[in-house]
């Protein structure tokens, strides 16, 4: 079996990126070192092709991504699925918690002026932030972190690739 080939076709079948430990375990006698080796060949094939998708490391893993500048078209593509759409508060309260992180719902209401309970359900409901665990002081309030979905749903490698509030200006 051919290693690019067979790397190339579980990355066209995943909507979600696959880690080379996935890969590893996917693909019969692949070494890791050349699953590495397949991942470099197709980016700079796709690149030197000037393919409309490319293979992009993404939140620890990799996956093949169409290219922005088609970004219109496939927002075009997607207007069906509009109500996965985030309201401004809904953003505002998971940018909260990707800067602050952990971070408690007293801390994220004490900024925003407002209860935050029922958004901070809805976005764990859509796997974008978890329970990251527990404040060791009494009561032991819940601290929330984002999600690897958080990381795909931005197009985000790790959370060091949030852009810094100073380059935001």
């Amino acid at each position: 079996m051919d290693v690019k080939q067979a790397v190339e076709a579980v990355l066209f079948a995943s909507d979600e990126p696959v880690s080379v430990g996935k890969l590893h375990e996917l693909i019969p006698g692949a070494k890791p070192a050349d699953i590495r080796e397949a991942v470099r060949q197709l980016k700079e094939e796709y690149d030197a092709a000037g393919r409309a998708f490319s293979v992009e490391e993404i939140a620890e893993g990799v996956q093949v991504l169409t290219r922005p500048e088609y970004a219109d078209i496939i927002a075009r593509l997607t207007r069906a699925k509009a109500e996965k759409k985030l309201s401004a508060a809904a953003l505002e309260v998971l940018a909260l918690v990707a800067y602050k992180q952990p971070i408690k719902r007293a801390d994220i209401e004490a900024v925003r002026g407002v209860q935050s309970g029922e958004i901070l359900r809805a976005l764990m409901e859509r796997k974008l932030v978890r329970v990251a665990g527990r404040e060791d002081v009494p009561g032991a309030p819940v601290q929330y972190g984002t999600t690897k979905e958080f990381l795909e749903a931005f197009g985000l490698r790790s959370l060091e690739d949030l852009p810094r509030p100073e380059e935001m200006k």
